[in-house]
């Protein structure tokens, strides 16, 4: 099982429409990828960011089809450019040595294949974690 999670922080000027909007957003996204076994999406508790989600996956050809999938790419073409500072992360109980490095790759192929993507996530303020463009998958 792959759990990918992510955190975030909006821009200040980001209304309260704006974020309920996002939010459910996110949630339908979630819903409409087949991939995706479960999910949570709201704000979080403790840390220096202000929402999150965090999605259940089987393996990595699942990872690679909610990472790609057309509701995925929507909302963060809707998303993304609401962010400030952004977080992912991966834990997965895969035994595979290498599983850093293919969700990486996963990431790197959808960076260079959706350029608008790449640009969307180049123009938050702060970007780290698993999907962020620098990570060797480690």
């Amino acid at each position: 099982m792959i759990y990918h999670g992510i955190r975030f922080t909006l821009k200040p000027d980001v209304t309260e429409d704006e974020v309920a909007a996002g939010l459910e957003g996110m949630r339908k996204a979630s819903r409409a990828i087949p991939s995706i076994k479960s999910f949570i999406v709201g704000r979080v508790f403790g840390g220096e960011h202000d929402y999150g989600a965090i999605s259940v996956l089987e393996d990595v050809e699942g990872y690679d089809d909610m990472m790609n999938h057309p509701a995925h790419l929507e909302i963060d073409r809707i998303g993304l450019p609401l962010v400030d500072r952004f977080e992912s992360f991966d834990i997965s109980d895969d035994p595979d040595p290498e599983m850093g490095e293919k969700l990486a790759e996963i990431h790197q192929r959808r960076f260079d294949n959706l350029p608008d993507i790449a640009e969307l996530v180049s123009d938050i303020g702060e970007y780290t974690g698993s999907a962020a463009p620098e990570n060797n998958g480690n």
